[in-house]
């Protein structure tokens, strides 16, 4: 009897454990970073799991990153890259002598170790357009950023983030466009916003919905 108790009182221990791995296991992920002492922003830090899950950081210890979601072909495409370079366990610096460009660094975290490297100029094609990637994300949350706190806090400077906001989508610069929506809708909708930015935010709002 004393067995008997003893094993249904470990039970759940037992459980617990054999669950463990499970717990632990988590999808692929790629961080990035890059310091620029100098530049605005001096650094900066993006988080991508492979379900397109997102975030965004200006400062190593902010604990409240802004978060967003990519979109499934997005995500794609910035994995494939990872792929391509053997998920950075091999060196990518190209070793010439060129003015600094940030320290980039490059992550990669899955099933097994995880791999890294750092460069701050790198002459391969595909090291140049995933880095590419993530400056255009960057780009997009940086406008986001300056979205919000106008829409916040500065009524009139809300067209000129709207536009500025249009200028990266027609580079084909915007990355992860939905997330703009709620905010354009809401100055769209507010008649305490100047009409011609409520017109764009319109405009651009209708603009992406379309394209979805």
């Amino acid at each position: 009897m004393r067995f008997l108790a003893a094993l249904l009182a470990a039970a759940p221990l037992i459980s617990a454990l054999e669950a463990a791995p499970l717990l632990a296991t988590t999808q692929p992920r790629i961080i990035y970073s890059k310091s620029f002492p100098g530049s605005a922003p001096a650094y900066f830090q993006i988080v991508l799991d492979k379900n397109g899950a997102a975030e965004y950081k200006e400062d190593p210890k902010d604990d409240n990153p802004l978060r967003f979601q990519l979109t499934e072909a997005e995500c794609s495409a910035i994995f494939a890259l990872a792929d391509k370079l053997d998920h950075f366990s091999r060196p990518l610096e190209s070793g010439l002598k060129v003015a600094n460009m940030g320290a980039k660094t490059l992550r990669f975290e899955g099933d097994g170790p995880p791999h890294e490297t750092k460069f701050n100029y790198s002459d391969d094609l595909d090291a140049k357009t995933i880095a590419d990637w993530f400056e255009r994300i960057a780009e997009s949350e940086r406008n986001y950023i300056a979205l919000e706190r106008a829409v916040r806090f500065d009524k009139l400077g809300v067209q000129d983030a709207i536009l500025q906001i249009e200028i990266l989508r027609n580079q084909k610069r915007l990355v992860a466009e939905k997330q703009f929506l709620p905010m354009l809708d809401r100055v769209a909708n507010n008649e305490s916003y100047m009409h011609m930015a409520r017109t764009r935010a319109a405009a651009l709002a209708e603009s992406i919905r379309a394209s979805r």
